[in-house]
């Protein structure tokens, strides 16, 4: 019987939760594990997860992993992470979190990074000068809204001053799980990025601007050492061996965030290769060759895994957590949908259920229109008082045009995100990876791809691009292969053509879609400036 190959476990830490796989370095993926961790939503803007329960959640999966595959466990020589983003984790001097994480949902810091750091002339609050400075720097700048670790950290040291002076080192969420696993304090160049610190105009050598650094307002001993994506940072301590099952002997390689891990996971590697992610939030990504900033459209290139390359990255605040409400707070338990062993009430397997009812629905969703902002909008706006809403349902409206119009309004604020990201890449889109767990669904597949006119490409395991990526990464960095190697890996499961008959309805709803925001965006400020946290 043939050897196992040497395995990499993958851990995939997004927003609903903990997962964890076994890959490859020919990117086979065998098993896969996955435990939900609440998001806790606060007055005024907060919204915060237990580092402790991902943790907890992690030596589970593990567990789960090397129950059903114990040969492939066995054969793991490489630990490599990719999380969520932008979270904020104080830390002590003994590595324990002070703070719960501050999500990359969070706006409570807003008005802390206004005080921080404005000024005359302003921008959003904020000095232009330092604007300038910032974007010629960095890339890119604070975002007003509050939700990255450059708010987070002004808002533990104005609100919560004791923990300020404790804090140890401030952590982003993939930082916080490489100190579990090592013991040792690091940052990568992608994590740190929205502390908005960072010197990025040479992209393999990532460091620290002093004068940043100085404006700041958080001491400079409190942020951590920067290392590449694809750095061995050490070995498992004794406990993480013993929490995972693992040997001490084990590698961990930095690993990365979750969007610069799923543009290696996805196989687009190459310049100017797009990729879009569906899972909570969306993205459009692609490697691109140079330093490169769009301030109306919130877009940039900025350091990533590909030491000589940037990653242009275009966000968008919730997707797939437009179906996750839907489910969860439209789909009742009792609904038809989950009777009679029909579909089971499961992220995944909801699909089966969905794709069922929306080729019954003509394009354009019976007139009904949706708007998928749920929570506030980062790219082609960045707006955290937008939300979601449907509109022109009349009587003759059923829940069928609703659960289109989702789908469709989702693919609609992809289309108007598209434009942008075709103005910065420097020529139209016409094919794009598509991935995530939005991707499992055939019917968003085929929206994507009528609403966008481009071609859409279908990852085999679109569930697993986070985990692919975090272990093609930690292959990198152990020298199994090279990121050259990884597109003839890929393995597309589909190709979804654009419908030249839905062309026309599509092209006349989206501009009806971009007047919705033009005459709601003023609404939509002076109904929520109460909850606006700023």
């Amino acid at each position: 019987m043939a050897a196992t190959a040497p395995q990499i476990l993958a851990i995939d830490l997004g927003t609903s939760g903990m997962k964890a796989a076994l890959v490859a370095a020919d990117g086979t993926v065998t098993g896969w594990a996955e435990r939900p961790v609440p998001l806790r939503l606060l007055p005024g803007g907060g919204a915060e997860q237990d580092p402790l329960a991902w943790w907890t959640a992690l030596g589970q999966v593990v567990g789960e992993l090397g129950r059903a595959h114990p040969e492939q466990l066995r054969a793991v020589g490489t630990v490599c992470a990719s999380t969520q983003g932008e979270g904020t984790i104080a830390v002590g001097a003994d590595g324990d979190p002070l703070t719960r994480c501050i999500s990359w949902l969070d706006m409570r810091g807003a008005a802390h990074l206004r005080r921080q750091f404005g000024g005359f002339p302003a921008y959003q609050g904020m000095s232009v000068r330092r604007i300038a400075r910032w974007l010629r720097l960095t890339g890119g700048m604070p975002s007003p809204t509050g939700k990255d670790p450059a708010a987070h950290m002004l808002f533990v040291r104005d609100t919560l001053p004791q923990v300020y002076a404790r804090t140890a080192a401030f952590l982003n969420v993939l930082d916080w799980i490489n100190l579990k696993l090592t013991g040792r304090t690091v940052a990568t160049v992608d994590s740190i990025l929205t502390s908005w610190l960072t010197d990025n105009r040479r992209p393999g050598d990532v460091r620290y601007s002093p004068t940043l650094v100085a404006d700041c307002g958080i001491e400079a001993d409190k942020l951590p050492p920067i290392v590449a994506c694809t750095d061995v940072i050490g070995t498992l301590t004794p406990a993480a061996a013993a929490h995972l099952g693992l040997p001490e002997s084990v590698q961990v390689v930095a690993g990365a965030i979750d969007n610069t891990a799923a543009a290696i996971g996805a196989g687009t590697t190459g310049d100017r290769e797009p990729h879009l992610y569906v899972g909570t939030s969306s993205w459009i990504a692609a490697h691109v060759p140079r330093k490169k900033t769009d301030v109306t459209a919130g877009i940039a290139s900025v350091p990533c895994a590909i030491g000589d390359r940037y990653l242009m990255t275009a966000l968008q605040a919730t997707a797939g957590a437009n179906l996750t409400w839907l489910r969860d707070k439209i789909v009742e338990y009792d609904d038809p949908l989950f009777g009679a062993g029909r579909v089971s009430r499961d992220e995944g397997t909801i699909f089966d259920a969905f794709d069922t009812i929306i080729p019954t629905v003509p394009p354009g969703a019976g007139g009904v229109l949706y708007t998928p902002w749920l929570y506030g909008e980062r790219a082609p706006v960045d707006d955290p008082n937008l939300r979601a809403g449907f509109l022109n349902i009349a009587l003759d409206t059923t829940r069928s045009d609703l659960l289109r119009a989702v789908f469709e309004g989702v693919a609609l604020n992809t289309r108007w995100l598209t434009g942008a990201v075709d103005r910065f890449l420097g020529a139209p889109v016409a094919s794009m990876a598509i991935t995530g767990g939005g991707a499992m669904s055939d019917s968003w597949c085929q929206i994507f791809a009528d609403v966008l006119g481009v071609e859409i490409r279908r990852d085999a395991q679109p569930l697993a691009v986070n985990a692919r990526g975090a272990g093609w990464i930690g292959a990198v960095g152990t020298g199994q292969l090279t990121f050259a190697d990884i597109p003839a890996l890929i393995r597309t499961d589909r190709v979804f053509t654009p419908t030249p008959a839905n062309r026309a309805t599509y092209d006349d709803i989206f501009q009806t879609y971009r007047k919705l925001h033009r005459r709601l965006a003023p609404v939509y400020r002076r109904l929520n400036r109460r909850a606006d946290p700023t």
